[in-house]
């Protein structure tokens, strides 16, 4: 049994199991920091009966108008505790807290093109690519930079569901554009 826990700064030293993984972004601590501290509602954790933390949330609200949205920057769960549920467990707590209090109209986040295991995780969930953000990700030499895709899911607020668009892969954008 898992449970659904507000994220607090000494938790930064508990989550090893989680972030010593190839398949997750690992951050300066003053970037956990400043997310604990610029949004900390937006910020969980799970934990088991022994007090480990076994996945975590980092999210974010941002935009203007009908560009208001919550943000998923981090979601990851540790490998013994993959495939139970734990990753929707966390997107759908994110999901009801860019709702209310902070009436987001769609959440986003961002996905290697490569990362086809994390595209059909979130399709799963109902988001869908909104577009693609061509070299969004710089490779090291001898590494090429890679695409990102743009995710969605509109919220109860976009009622007419703006926020998404068919057929994203192919709507190509620079980096600089999704900061305009």
């Amino acid at each position: 049994m898992t449970s659904l826990k507000p994220f607090h700064a000494p938790d930064l030293f508990k989550t090893n199991a989680v972030n010593l993984d190839v398949l997750t972004e690992n951050y300066h601590i003053n970037f956990y920091l400043s997310y604990l501290v610029s949004w900390p509602t937006l910020f969980f954790s799970t934990e088991n009966p022994q007090g480990d933390i076994t996945g975590y949330m980092m999210g974010k609200t941002e935009g203007t108008k009908t560009e208001w949205h919550g943000h998923v920057t981090c979601l990851s769960v540790a490998a013994d505790y993959r495939r139970i549920g734990l990753a929707r467990t966390l997107v759908d707590n994110l999901e009801r807290r860019s709702e209310d209090p902070y009436n987001a109209y769609f959440i986003d986040l961002f996905v290697r093109a490569s990362n086809i295991q994390a595209i059909n995780m979130y399709k799963d969930f109902g988001y869908s690519v909104f577009r693609r953000v061509v070299e969004y990700y710089s490779g090291d030499p001898p590494e090429p930079s890679e695409d990102a895709f743009d995710m969605r899911k509109p919220l109860r607020r976009d009622v007419k569901r703006e926020s998404i668009r068919e057929d994203g892969e192919n709507f190509r954008v620079s980096p600089e554009e999704v900061y305009l």
